[in-house]
């Protein structure tokens, strides 16, 4: 049994997006969800395949309360999301913001933000969705560059495909925080603080045959990377 705290504004509750520890860093706010979602594209794709967990990774788009995680045809977790029961999977994101040291060994700790969505997912198979799809997963990487490529052709769809996870059973965890000693550890002589983790792009290099100038999305996004930048603490 699931419940929604705020009437529309949260994912509802369940026992598996509550966490047992540090209930106090999770949310399950669709604004926060969608936010951690939407600043990387690298995600973990989790099933179990001849009765072992497989772990992935890959990448994912969101659009609206679906997320699209981008696969191939012959690979394991596709088959299994063709047939109609789909799939059972759980996908997880992950960003470090900071190294957390502290005096003790026992008190370390990372700085992050944390989805994990559980449910059934599904092949795409509609044309028309696939395409929403795979420019989505595109522009994730790079907003706008479907716009500016060659679309997929007949064949190379046929190679490609998608599954689409209903973000029905979600939730979000974040830690934000100062190093926390034992206060009979403050007086010890050693370093405590934070260590920032952040996260950027090199300068492109142009492949031989580019004879156009750098588009100015990917000059934009080389020149600062926003959208992992670390929250202060």
């Amino acid at each position: 049994m699931s419940t929604t705290p705020d009437g529309g504004t949260s994912y509802p509750r369940t026992p598996r997006t509550t966490p047992t520890r540090y209930k106090d860093r999770a949310t399950w706010e669709r604004e926060a969800i969608h936010a951690i979602l939407d600043a990387t594209y690298l995600c973990h794709l989790g099933f179990v395949a001849d009765g072992a967990p497989v772990v992935l990774p890959t990448i994912h788009a969101r659009v609206g309360d679906r997320l699209y995680v981008h696969g191939s045809t012959g690979s394991r977790p596709l088959r299994g999301a063709r047939g109609g029961q789909g799939l059972p999977v759980c996908v997880t994101v992950t960003l470090v913001d900071a190294l957390v040291l502290t005096k003790s060994a026992f008190n370390h700790s990372v700085n992050f933000r944390s989805v994990v969505a559980h449910g059934t997912a599904y092949q795409v198979t509609d044309p028309e969705e696939l395409t929403v799809a795979l420019d989505a997963l595109v522009d994730q990487v790079v907003p706008g560059r479907s716009a500016e490529v060659r679309p997929a052709n007949a064949k190379e769809l046929a190679a490609t495909a998608v599954i689409r996870l209903d973000l029905d059973e979600v939730s979000a965890k974040t830690r934000a925080d100062l190093a926390d000693d034992d206060a009979e550890d403050l007086a010890l002589p050693y370093w405590a603080g934070l260590v920032p983790v952040t996260s950027g792009y090199g300068a492109p290099v142009p492949d031989a045959s580019t004879t156009v100038p750098l588009p100015a999305n990917l000059a934009a996004l080389t020149a600062l990377d926003s959208r992992t930048a670390p929250r202060d603490a």
